[in-house]
């Protein structure tokens, strides 16, 4: 057959058109990942191949579709700068199995497609690993294997057969794939995060910055930053202030991290007060080394990966491109350097130059009034309460001496604009000061008995030392108490462009929300955070917890796996064993008879046969007549005789043959 004739001489149209329905099925969850370019491309050859298939066009000559592999690397390479890697890599596989459609002619070429599908299906684990992902991959493999059915079979199966046969084969191999998830031995580290492309991932989350409008884009998701599971109460909402980054340095416009940061934090440096507060937090991938803690955390019992520096921050020696849990042990009430050296001084009260010149004479209009250390942080606060401070998610822009604008002019922020605004006026009055990034407050999901920490929660605020020590200072707190102590939703006006997650709750949904991240905690932590200790523990509890004794439990379980499967294909093999036992009676006696070389001939009846070999053996003649009659007497009765069923079997057993 000629190149340029239709896909319908090679195998059923209704096939092809199946075959793209699953290939969009599989590509689906990637268009969020993939190019904008790359999308159109993959719309566009699926309706072409659907329209080629049904009008029966020719297929594109070999210099085009040459042409059209040469491009799609090169499309490739400049959106990501490479061709290789988990991001880049997983556009390459989509678009190589879009551009097979267009020589897509016989049944090996479909083969081809399935199995690739089948690949593609793995990569979407590399961007979710959620419980309707999983869902929804399964239904995919279902839809691919039916499909793969259909190739072995074309035309022998209704569509609606061979999805079931599909779901039922699906169905048959979860078992084993339970049973190998639990003793497959577990790997250290992110399965489906590595290598990951530095960047390739948008950061969820705080930054390694603070600039005005950073921390309110970050609530306008839901997405969960971290769950804390106590192992006692928990502190009350004023106290749930979760530490993260920490920042001294300020150009004018941004707060950044001065290098005091990858100072471990010296044991003589914090004293800490009160009663420990012990708990547990899973915290969600960031791509950031910083973990959240409750302020203020201590090194006991850290993992050897993390330290406590200098700022009181915890800090992973990698970042956490993984979901990650860990044991902390904090001190809400806490003495933290109680000595302050002239050159730590310098660094946390030094300004830009020529900046903000109405808040630097304010600060120094109050000290000159003689006022104290505490005496100013009282009055900063009382100026943000009492002069029509307004807090919002939506400040207007502000122009190069930023401080000054919002403590002036506009006075509308949110809580980075307050606790940079505050920060600065406590430096510019000579006081060490600095900004702490992190989260504040929590949702309780009394289902798992956790609390619920969302990116909504993101906060900043200020520390001010005096009186030997760092001070929380929250200056959010004096415009919208409410924001403390009954979270966002409270704190800003329906009319202030609250996301929509936030403008419309209403009971129901928040208790529909709390159910499905329970689920999710669940499925994070029995599946998801199955890793090598996890598998130790479990496996400990039936003898099984060392390698040799894993290895050995796989072993038996492939060896009988096998086994099993193997009867089960040999029984299938085997003729079927009837029902009738005068058939039964009769098959035995022919079984006899063939293994004397006198097998009957096919189409061939009881009477002919036996007269046959009657023919050849004439000493059997009796007993092989006898048996002839019994036969057919029993076999043919309207009405079985169980009597003579019996003399049947005897006849047959007695016969010398």
């Amino acid at each position: 057959m000629s190149d340029e004739r239709g896909i319908a001489d090679y195998l059923p149209v209704a096939t092809l058109l199946r075959l793209l329905l699953v290939l969009t099925l599989v590509y689906a969850p990637h268009v969020t990942h993939l190019p904008l370019w790359e999308t159109g491309l993959l719309v566009a050859l699926l309706i072409w191949r659907a329209l080629a298939a049904t009008r029966q066009w020719r297929m594109p000559p070999r210099a085009l579709r040459v042409g059209l592999v040469v491009a799609s690397v090169g499309g490739i390479y400049a959106s990501y700068g490479h061709v290789s890697g988990q991001t880049a890599g997983t556009a390459l596989l989509c678009l190589m199995g879009a551009l097979k459609l267009v020589e897509l002619r016989a049944r090996r070429d479909v083969m081809v497609m399935v199995f690739l599908m089948y690949f593609m299906l793995v990569t979407h684990f590399f961007y979710s690993q959620e419980i309707w992902t999983s869902i929804y991959l399964l239904v995919s493999c279902v839809a691919i294997t039916a499909l793969l059915i259909e190739c072995q079979h074309l035309g022998a199966l209704p569509p609606r057969q061979t999805l079931r046969k599909a779901g039922v084969m699906v169905a048959q191999a979860l078992p084993l794939m339970l049973i190998l998830f639990v003793l497959f031995p577990r790997i250290p580290g992110p399965l489906w995060g590595l290598p990951a492309d530095a960047g390739a991932t948008a950061r969820t989350g705080l930054s390694d910055s603070m600039s005005p409008g950073d921390i309110a884009s970050l609530i306008q998701t839901d997405a969960v930053a971290f769950r804390v599971h106590f192992d006692g109460p928990a502190p009350p909402p004023e106290q749930r202030y979760w530490r993260g980054p920490v920042f001294d340095f300020f150009d004018g416009r941004t707060w950044k991290p001065s290098w005091i940061s990858r100072q471990p934090l010296a044991a003589d440096a914090v004293r800490y007060l009160g009663q420990p507060v012990r708990y547990e937090a899973t915290m969600e991938a960031t791509r950031m080394p910083w973990l959240l803690a409750l302020d203020l955390p201590s090194d006991r019992g850290l993992p050897d990966d993390v330290r406590l520096n200098h700022n009181g921050e915890l800090l992973a020696r990698r970042p956490v491109i993984e979901r990650r849990r860990y044991t902390v042990t904090s001190y809400p009430q806490y003495a933290l350097d109680p000595q302050l050296d002239a050159r730590a001084r310098q660094r946390l009260t030094r300004l830009p130059k020529g900046r903000d010149p109405r808040t630097l004479a304010l600060a120094q209009s109050w000290r000159a009034q003689g006022l104290t250390d505490r005496q100013i942080v009282d009055a900063a606060l009382n100026m943000i309460r009492n002069e029509n401070f307004v807090y919002t998610l939506r400040p207007p822009a502000l122009g190069a001496d930023s401080i000054d604008e919002f403590l002036f002019d506009t006075r509308r922020g949110f809580c980075e604009h307050y606790s940079s605004a505050f920060t600065f006026l406590m430096r510019a009055a000579g006081i060490p000061a600095r900004v702490v990034t992190g989260y504040q407050g929590g949702t309780l999901n009394a289902l798992g008995d956790y609390y619920v920490v969302n990116q909504a929660d993101a906060h900043a605020w200020s520390e001010v030392w005096f009186d030997g020590s760092w001070h929380r200072i929250d200056p959010t707190a004096a415009v919208a108490p409410n924001r403390i102590e009954d979270g966002l939703s409270a704190a800003i006006d329906s009319a202030d462009g609250l996301p929509a997650y936030l403008a419309h709750r209403t009971a129901w949904r928040d208790a529909l929300k709390l159910r499905w991240d329970w689920l999710n905690a669940r499925w994070n932590g029995l599946v998801l955070g199955y890793g090598p200790e996890l598998q130790q523990q479990f496996l400990q509890r039936f003898g099984l917890g060392d390698l040799r004794s894993m290895i050995l439990a796989l072993t038996i379980l492939v060896t009988g796996t096998l086994a099993l499967v193997g009867a089960v294909l040999m029984r299938r093999a085997a003729p079927a064993r009837t029902q009738d036992p005068a058939l039964r009676e009769w098959q035995r006696l022919t079984r006899r008879l063939a293994r004397r070389g006198l097998p009957a001939h096919p189409g061939e009846g009881p009477r002919d046969y036996i007269a046959r070999v009657q023919q050849t053996h004439p000493e059997w003649c009796d007993a092989l007549q006898t048996a002839l009659d019994l036969y057919l007497s029993s076999r043919y009765l309207d009405t079985p005789n169980a009597a003579r069923v019996a003399e049947l079997r005897r006849a047959v057993t007695a016969a010398r043959i």
